[in-house]
């Protein structure tokens, strides 16, 4: 049975006066982490994120780029703000990589969405049967997955592709929050690139796994096992090569290595991908 918090003492007020401040002022550098705490859902987390500026250097970045444009895309109004986690909520397959391209996401608003990366992984998904349609255009296309939710360590496009290490630890806590909401569903991780299985692993940890020591390595098809605290289910995490152009275009990730990549990452979650 579920235990009534105990009530707060007046010493208790200072300290949640001070976030509620927090989750209340975007600008706030712990804005991410009172904020995400209050959500009680990943709908309620999904909408907050969406209006994050506790970065400056990376809120000025997206919106510079929503500005100026690129050619192609001058007719077009950008999203120009962080990016939601997308699918369902009770997925137990999690794809996390490093994903709010500035002429993507940044623009389209969803997830490995309007650019080349995109294009592979969405295919690949279809392919799996994961997906009901093999190509992802912008927000509310019509695009639905089925038993896997796409997320990111940073929601905001950062220069040169490159976010800061303050960057990632503050914007960690929406992350951390969305793996917890999914716990009772979500088996298995699929860690795009090594910048999100390094970013991955505070996260497991903060969200109610054990990570062994040493540190599991990032390599591609690379699997590590992550016992549950509380006695629940393991996690499970892939490595996969980040679905850049830099890693197609030269042969380092083919469509069949993510293909089959992401087929026995959802068997491990329980899914029945084709």
């Amino acid at each position: 049975m579920p235990t009534e918090a105990a009530p707060s003492s007046p010493a208790d007020e200072p300290a949640n006066l001070a976030a509620d401040q927090a989750a209340d002022d975007p600008e706030h550098p712990r804005h991410p982490a009172a904020a995400a705490a209050r959500a009680a859902g990943l709908a309620a987390l999904d909408r907050v994120v969406t209006g994050c500026r506790a970065c400056p250097r990376l809120v000025a970045w997206r919106e510079e780029t929503a500005r100026t444009k690129r050619r192609a895309y001058q007719d077009q109004d950008y999203w120009a703000r962080p990016i939601p986690g997308f699918g369902p909520p009770d997925a137990p397959l999690v794809l996390v990589g490093l994903a709010p391209a500035a002429h993507g996401a940044n623009r389209t608003g969803r997830i490995f969405t309007g650019d080349p990366s995109g294009d592979l992984l969405y295919a690949a998904l279809y392919e799996l049967g994961l997906a009901n349609r093999p190509e992802s255009v912008r927000y509310g296309d019509g695009l639905e997955l089925s038993g896997v939710r796409i997320t990111d360590p940073v929601r905001c496009a950062p220069p040169d592709n490159k976010p800061s290490t303050a960057e990632r630890d503050t914007c960690r806590p929406w992350i951390t929050r969305e793996l917890e909401l999914m716990r009772p569903t979500v088996r298995t991780v699929v860690a795009l690139g090594g910048f999100a299985w390094q970013a991955m692993l505070p996260v497991i940890a903060d969200a109610g796994w054990r990570v062994p020591r040493p540190r599991p390595a990032f390599g591609h098809a690379a699997v590590a096992a992550f016992p549950a605290r509380d006695g629940g289910p393991d996690l499970r995490m892939y490595g996969c090569y980040h679905v850049s152009p830099r890693n197609t275009n030269t042969g380092r990730l083919t469509t069949a290595m993510l293909r089959d990549l992401l087929r026995e990452a959802a068997r491990s979650a329980g899914l029945d991908p084709r």
